[in-house]
């Protein structure tokens, strides 16, 4: 575990020190495969159990972190690892998610062959949308015989991570194996929101069960298990063979972790990649993935970054995390009163903020963000353009885009007319958007 910086600490320094992926010298060797490699990144769900902050948009396209969406992860993944040939699977709401790629990830070299490509769901195959996350990919399968990609990455698109799926393509190559499943350990209780594997000492996966009702623990640990993270190499040669199996029986319910995976353990070789192998870290920290599912989990992810030295870097100049370059002024911090100061403490600021004589502490503001005088933010993650006015005191609060919160607002204060009006979560998370706000 480690040890909490101190308060003296800036944290700079080891934040600079960034883990090398392990296998950078035989990555050297293996940039060859990922220009071999078609990435399909699911970014068709909803995400439910967002609630309301889904309404209007796909859980990928959700922002994070105050300048990214949640989707830029996994592209960011795939352009540092050297893919560059990568199709998004789009399907709910997926509007805003179209033009942020569209618009920021259009940088690629298409002289030689490099693209980000948005794929909205166009019933290529009949007359149903995509029945599951394999049938996503089966539809889909014309772009990958124009590709003839001898290996295809399958992604989801709305997990904050860093990893280098080169590592994950050469030991698939180097293995032999006919699919690899990237995985990693986790509390037996979480087991239930994931695929678990079991695997044998050579890394062969012995079965996989899709969010089990009782997970199989490791052996040599009966609190933790092994979780899949969504996260799948393919010889395209076989994904097709399977896919094509796979839509024909009627009774499947067409999903890569329901159907696919589970069959493929009984009759291929399948294994297991280990997340540790292949993140993208800071010294001395453990490997940070997070599946912000749920309100509270993205809440809790997003204030990660608050940390003085936090386990997903985002300063890394040598694994940048890429978006929407947009043109905005600088964070702007008024008034230096003793009653009216602006000033943001543990907090990320993103550009086009004004925090004019208010106290922001351990928040994300996103861009755009305005403050009004004498408020405090607390534990709470305001995404892009939302007001904030004179006078109040939002803490532990999710607050949607373009929400203006009124001068004297109060939320995270008193609970039981937070739920009256807004939706609190288990932890006591509010989310407030603009309908519940009476706004559109």
């Amino acid at each position: 575990m480690q040890e909490p910086a101190s308060r003296t600490d800036s944290g700079i320094d080891r934040m600079r020190q960034v883990e090398p992926a392990q296998g950078a010298l035989a990555k050297r060797g293996s940039n060859h495969l990922t220009q071999r490699t078609l990435a399909f990144v699911l970014a068709g769900g909803r995400g439910a159990r967002l609630r309301q902050l889904t309404d209007r948009r796909a859980k990928p396209a959700v922002p994070f972190g105050g300048k990214f969406k949640i989707i830029d992860f996994a592209l960011s993944n795939c352009v540092n690892s050297g893919v560059r040939h990568i199709a998004v699977l789009t399907q709910y709401k997926a509007q805003s998610l179209i033009r942020h790629i569209e618009r920021g990830w259009s940088f690629l070299a298409a002289n030689l062959g490099e693209y980000v490509d948005v794929v909205p769901a166009q019933q290529r195959t009949g007359e149903s949308w995509y029945a599951g996350t394999a049938d996503a990919v089966y539809q889909n399968l014309e772009l990958l015989r124009e590709t003839r990609a001898e290996y295809v990455l399958v992604l989801a698109g709305d997990h904050v991570y860093k990893m280098d799926y080169s590592i994950m393509l050469a030991g698939h190559v180097r293995s032999g194996a006919d699919v690899t499943v990237g995985c990693i350990d986790v509390a037996l209780a979480d087991g239930v929101n994931f695929g678990v594997m079991a695997v044998d000492d050579s890394g062969r996966v012995q079965a996989f069960a899709e969010k089990p009702r009782q997970p199989r623990p490791w052996p040599d640990d009966p609190h933790r298990c092994l979780a899949s993270m969504g996260i799948y190499v393919f010889s395209a040669a076989l994904l097709c063979e399977e896919l094509q199996r796979d839509a024909a029986v009627a009774e499947s319910s067409h999903d890569f972790g329901k159907d696919i995976l589970p069959q493929l353990v009984q009759r291929r070789r399948v294994l297991a990649h280990r997340y540790a192998d292949s993140c993208v870290n800071m010294v001395g920290t453990r490997p940070y993935w997070r599946d912000v599912g749920t309100l509270d989990a993205f809440w809790e992810a997003n204030l990660d970054l608050t940390h003085v030295v936090p386990e997903l870097n985002l300063y890394d100049d040598q694994w940048p995390i890429l978006s929407l370059p947009a043109q905005l002024p600088p964070a702007k911090f008024v008034f230096d009163e003793d009653a009216r100061r602006g000033l943001a403490v543990d907090s990320l600021v993103s550009s086009g903020c004004i925090v004019s004589g208010a106290t922001v502490r351990r928040s994300v503001l996103s861009s755009k963000v305005h403050v009004g005088e004498h408020s405090l933010v607390e534990d709470s993650v305001v995404l892009p353009g939302a007001r904030v006015g004179r006078g109040v005191v939002l803490r532990r609060a999710i607050v949607d885009k373009r929400c203006v919160l009124p001068d004297g607002f109060k939320a995270g204060v008193f609970p039981h007319e937070d739920r009256s009006r807004f939706h609190l979560t288990e932890r006591g998370i509010v989310l407030i958007t603009p309908e519940m706000l009476g706004q559109r």
